[in-house]
């Protein structure tokens, strides 16, 4: 829990993902809905850790509150961006997805001028499929299906 409290404390972490950055209370919210989403689904949010321990950021699949469906989420602390840990972690969690838990399709979401973000989705095969405007920003709707897995 502490760990998740601090990633998704943290503006530079969690401050462009959905719902934005999170206190204790919503975190302990989200993980509960999480472990339930775990046993509905088969899939959810890990943390990923170096080899020490620390925690250096997070990725996963969740299903979207506004009903678009699962879609992988990740986010990693600034000072260890730009060492590919994203697109791993990434990759990695859209192939649980496919190939664990069933998912034919996988969607993910980010702003059109999170370049970062929209570098790793497409270093993993996800595609450009759709888009739509939420509090003034541009986002693009990414995809992976099953048969067209590019990882």
């Amino acid at each position: 829990m502490a760990d998740l409290v601090s990633l998704k404390g943290d503006p530079g972490v969690y401050g462009q993902m959905l719902g934005g950055v999170a206190g204790p209370a919503r975190v302990a919210d989200e993980l509960a809905a999480d472990i339930f989403a775990w046993a509905r689904h088969g899939v959810g949010i890990w943390i990923a850790r170096d080899l020490d321990g620390i925690a250096l950021g997070l990725t996963g699949v969740q299903d979207r509150p506004d009903g678009r469906g699962m879609a992988l989420r990740f986010a990693f602390r600034p000072e260890v961006r730009g060492r590919g840990l994203a697109r791993e972690a990434a990759a990695a969690a859209l192939r649980f997805a496919h190939d664990r838990a069933g998912l034919r399709r996988v969607i993910a979401v980010a702003k059109e001028d999170n370049l970062s973000s929209r570098t790793v989705l497409g270093a993993i095969g996800m595609r450009p499929c759709d888009g739509f405007v939420r509090d003034g920003a541009t986002l693009i709707v990414f995809e992976s299906v099953r048969d067209q897995l590019a990882v």
